[in-house]
């Protein structure tokens, strides 16, 4: 109860006004005791001074009767009063007292101031008994002179003292009583007092406690302009501050974990523990992970069988330390980036890794295609160039004096020239497609008319291998919105492809369906096949199955491609479906006229 600050104002009260209570009171009982013994010392000393009159013209060792009628008086007034000869014995001569007459005066009042009178020096003591019984008085004693100033005697005078006393005691209980119920109003009062300021200061630790524990609608009423007030004001203004500020974090905190949920890479915060704070949806995705799982296995635990530089036991004794990049190549086919830096506490010191994951599986299989396309490329430049170059080495050696020799070697030098320019025209149509700047002659056209002329121009070729290429179109017209060169050179492309990697004797069969919205061209053949590891990659540029194989039989790598990116333009889809030593079956859908029209 005493550690509360209330309690401290009301003992703080109570000591104050008891400490005040008592110094006043013993100052006014010391001032009362001083005032009353200096009244009858007054009057001892005026009576004094009075019978010393009176008994200087006096012989009053001869006149002990006038002197006792002198001062008999006095008796009536509670005052005993002694006058004491000078002999050896000190006899009382006279005395309001008629029992102490004729006796020993050092006997019977105080011997130290009769001796001292005496001596001609006035005396005076009070007498306080500590004994139960003894009453207190004021005893005080005056020498008495003859006309040559010679000590004749004393006059004794004692003054009873209990009244006096009784009434300092009667003002002493007084005080007590009114000390005690001034205390008591002390607390009263001091207690009420102590509620005006600690009843404020209560209320604003009461709530200051509801809004460490997460309610922050609180507001201190004010009462008045004091400190007390300007604190309440405070507390309301950093209140104010408080939720505003708080809004603020918890708008940006949304955003942040807003970003941080949806963005496209994968994010996994770890302390340097090991502990994982957080892993947003993507990086559970790109991990296959659940979150669970991550949140409670250590890091290390985690990421070591993925990559072993991706670790904190790692990266402690690595020397690019706690910033880099590391690959991280899946089970499923997927190639992740995992970027980690270092984030600090407000200290500057190092709290945790951030990992940073980026699917580069796209981006890695673009960096392969390239790779290739530069060697494919190259390669294919290289061969003819390399024939055209010995060839015509050889012609300027000599070789043109035998005119057939020449002319096969001229021949050879013409087919690579031809060879270099189909990889050429093939490479700038892709070029144009990819930027956009092939002209196309889109027109409603005949699309049975299309695939009959294709197969006819193609069906030397087969015959030349012992094929049958069969066609099977549609009595009437198939309207589409198309390039018809375009589109012809979709179909000579696959099916020469169809006839190139069908061994002879074998059978391509070309069809030609309409359905509601689309007409539909199926190639098939019964040849070596693709093997399935192979077909997603089919429509890459310069991509072959077999490389060696393809490179004798021909051909750019770069038909399909082609073929891809113009029924992309046509809005259509081109598939293929395969197996190897099974044939190959190529679908071709372009949307039909009327749907054109209707979009």
């Amino acid at each position: 109860m005493f550690k509360s600050i209330r309690w401290k104002f009301i003992t703080i009260y109570f000591l104050l006004v008891f400490m005040a209570m008592v110094i006043v009171g013993v100052f006014l009982i010391n001032q009362f005791e001083q005032y009353h013994l200096g009244v009858v010392r007054d009057n001892l000393t005026q009576i004094a001074n009075s019978l010393r009159i009176s008994l200087k013209d006096m012989d009053w060792q001869k006149n002990k009767e006038d002197v006792q009628e002198n001062i008999t008086y006095y008796e009536k007034i509670g005052m005993e009063i002694y006058v004491i000869g000078r002999d050896t014995n000190f006899t009382i001569i006279s005395s309001t007292n008629l029992s102490y007459l004729n006796e020993n005066a050092t006997e019977i009042l105080e011997p130290d101031l009769i001796l001292s009178s005496f001596n001609g020096d006035p005396g005076e003591k009070d007498i306080v008994p500590k004994e139960e019984g003894l009453t207190s008085s004021k005893n005080m004693v005056f020498p008495l002179y003859d006309e040559h100033s010679r000590v004749t005697g004393a006059i004794y005078l004692r003054q009873n003292l209990e009244e006096i006393y009784n009434t300092l005691d009667q003002s002493i209980n007084i005080l007590i009583r009114a000390t005690i119920l001034a205390l008591f109003i002390t607390i009263f009062v001091g207690y009420f007092i102590a509620k005006s300021v600690t009843g404020p200061i209560n209320d604003v630790t009461i709530k200051a406690e509801k809004m460490a524990r997460g309610d922050f609608e609180q507001v201190v009423e004010i009462k008045s302009d004091d400190e007390i007030g300007q604190l309440g004001n405070m507390f309301n203004y950093l209140m104010a501050r408080l939720k505003s500020v708080l809004q603020e974090m918890s708008n940006e905190k949304q955003k942040m974990d807003t970003i941080i949920t949806y963005m496209a890479d994968g994010l996994i915060a770890t302390t340097m523990e090991g502990k994982v704070i957080h892993a947003n949806p993507r990086a559970l995705e790109m991990l296959r992970i659940q979150e669970k799982d991550i949140l409670e296995k250590h890091f290390d635990e985690t990421f070591k069988q993925l990559n072993e530089r991706l670790t904190i036991e790692y990266l402690q004794n690595s020397p690019a330390k706690w910033s880099g990049s590391q690959m991280i190549e899946m089970e499923y086919g997927i190639t992740l980036r995992a970027n980690y830096a270092p984030y600090m506490n407000e200290k500057g010191d190092l709290d945790g890794i951030i990992v940073l994951f980026q699917d580069v599986t796209e981006y890695e299989k673009l960096e392969n295609m390239r790779k290739e396309f530069v060697a494919n490329v190259s390669h294919e430049l290289k061969t003819p160039l390399t024939t055209i170059k010995s060839y015509t080495e050889t012609l300027l050696e000599g070789a043109m004096e035998n005119q057939e020799l020449g002319k096969q070697f001229l021949n050879v030098i013409d087919n690579e020239a031809d060879r270099m320019a189909r990889l050429v025209r093939d490479l700038l149509q892709l070029s144009n497609a990819d930027y956009q700047q092939t002209k196309w002659d889109k027109k409603e056209v005949d699309l049975n008319y299309i695939v009959e002329k294709a197969v006819l121009n193609l069906s030397v070729s087969a015959k030349n291998k012992e094929q049958e290429l069969n066609y099977k179109g549609l009595r009437e017209g198939v309207s589409v919105w198309a390039d018809e060169n375009r589109i012809e050179q979709v179909l000579l492309n696959v099916i020469s492809n169809a006839i190139k990697y069908t061994a002879n004797g074998g059978c391509i069969d070309v069809s030609l369906e309409e359905t509601q919205n689309h007409a539909t061209i199926k190639i098939t053949d019964n040849g070596m096949g693709i093997p399935k590891e192979d077909l997603p990659r089919i429509f890459e540029r310069f991509y072959r199955v077999d490389k060696a194989r393809s490179r004798e039989m021909g051909g750019t790598g770069l038909g399909l491609s082609i073929a891809k990116q113009i029924i992309d333009v046509h809005e259509g889809m081109i598939k293929v479906d395969s197996r190897e030593s099974g044939g190959t079956a190529v679908l071709i859908e372009l949307p039909l006229l009327q749907e054109k029209m209707c979009n």
